[in-house]
């Protein structure tokens, strides 16, 4: 299946943490950093997987804000430290690239007005912020 969305990670479920309909699951990513998402415990099911399964992470590009400063005090559960290394910015949108470390990246499409305000370059310290909502998984 060929699919549009930029931002893939494997990794492997850390943990799982099961609710009434709903449930969390921590992905461990190459880097170090963990993903955490959050899907109907049908899914879970459905899926079959449990800690220890290989998984495939999915974020859409739009699904992910960008911080440059302490993001203390934040809801969001995903919040990807690493170094902004491309920008790519249109008439309303740009594209950002962040290296995450262990050679991954995550895209963000953020609009211009953004990357102008937070003046934002390669070699920026940033946060990628990804409410566990907008992270699917899928499993091989």
């Amino acid at each position: 299946m060929v699919l549009s969305i930029r931002n893939r990670f494997t990794g492997t479920i850390t943990e799982i943490v099961e609710g009434a309909v709903m449930g969390t699951v921590g992905i461990g990513i190459p880097g170090g950093q963990t993903l955490t998402a959050t899907v109907t415990m049908d899914a879970i099911k459905e899926l079959g997987v449990g800690v220890g399964s290989t998984v495939e992470a999915l974020i859409k590009s739009t699904d992910i804000s960008v911080a440059t400063s302490d993001t203390a005090g934040l809801s969001i559960r995903n919040k990807l430290r690493g170094t902004l290394v491309d920008v790519d910015s249109g008439g309303a949108m740009s594209v950002v690239r962040i290296e995450l470390g262990d050679g991954q990246e995550i895209t963000a499409a953020i609009t211009r007005a953004a990357v102008d305000e937070l003046d934002l370059g390669p070699g920026a310290q940033v946060t990628a912020l990804i409410k566990s909502t907008e992270v699917s998984f899928s499993a091989p």
